[in-house]
């Protein structure tokens, strides 16, 4: 490559490295067949897709820039309990639109101490900025359950995080996403500057079985497996691919194929981290 080139790529490099430094790199691999969702989540994934594929189109040559009031960026909220495809659902966006997928946990860049969140957010997006992503800001719970009356110094540095974030985000030349699992504790007024929110339900016996279905690669030896009874397990897609996973170590170590038995221990297991106990009902017909 050219001169340019190198330095463009040289950039690129450089943007990812700050970025490894605020976030956790996802170099997309799943696509939309690996996707469990209603067909109304899925239209709007889609549709967040064309936003940011088509931007240079609608705002500049077809005119709209000149009519928006906040910036051009593209944003999005995605709502739902841990385990229900929300960075699952991100990776497949970032692939499709060719970019990395750089997951930011909010927690871990807020901080305690006045003007410290808003220097590690400008970080975040001025790397990314420089090197084109994807950026998931996760536990957004973490900066917006701050937001509140104001009754002191450090709740008025909260909201202007806040802002500072809303503001970034609406301006970012990708796509920002926010995820959450406390959609009611989030404030109206921010919500409506959030042009695109999903909504990730817990998966219900059909899409449990489904996930099961696909989580198990065809290549994996197996005896048994019936997808219905494992669907029985009121966990989420998060948990059904831990549980797959753990039994098929289970069943190579002893040398045999994947069988039921191993789910179960393997069940046992992620329902401990969970602390939660399985029921009869969940096991009913196969343990």
């Amino acid at each position: 490559p050219g001169a340019g080139g190198l330095a463009w790529h040289a950039g690129l490099t450089e943007a990812r490295m700050a970025l490894d430094e605020l976030g956790r790199r996802i170099e997309p691999r799943a696509g939309w067949d690996d996707l469990v969702l209603a067909e109304r989540q899925r239209r709007i994934l889609r549709e967040i897709v064309a936003h940011v594929r088509q931007r240079a189109t609608v705002h500049q040559d077809w005119g709209f820039e000149a009519v928006l009031r906040r910036g051009l960026g593209v944003t999005a909220l995605f709502a739902g309990s841990s385990g229900t495809g929300k960075t699952l659902a991100a990776e497949v966006m970032a692939g499709e639109l060719g970019v990395d997928l750089f997951v930011i946990d909010l927690s871990q860049v807020v901080s305690k101490y006045i003007g410290e969140t808003e220097k590690n957010l400008r970080r975040v997006f001025d790397a990314a900025e420089r090197g084109g992503a994807l950026l998931l800001f996760d536990e957004a719970d973490s900066l917006f359950g701050k937001r509140s009356e104001v009754k002191d110094s450090h709740d008025r540095y909260a909201n202007l995080e806040v802002s500072y974030l809303l503001m970034r985000m609406e301006a970012y030349r990708g796509l920002a996403v926010l995820t959450t699992n406390m959609k009611k504790a989030l404030d109206t007024a921010f919500m409506r500057r959030i042009r695109f929110v999903v909504d990730f339900a817990f998966p219900a016996v059909p899409e449990r079985a489904e996930i099961w279905r696909r989580v198990i690669p065809a290549q994996v030896p197996s005896e048994g497996i019936d997808h219905d009874l494992l669907a029985q397990l009121t966990v989420a897609g998060g948990s059904i691919r831990n549980i797959a996973l753990a039994g098929a170590f289970l069943a190579a170590d002893e040398g045999g194929p994947l069988r039921m038995r191993h789910l179960l221990a393997a069940a046992r297991t992620e329902y401990l981290k969970l602390e939660r106990s399985l029921t009869p009902a969940e096991v009913r017909g196969w343990a």
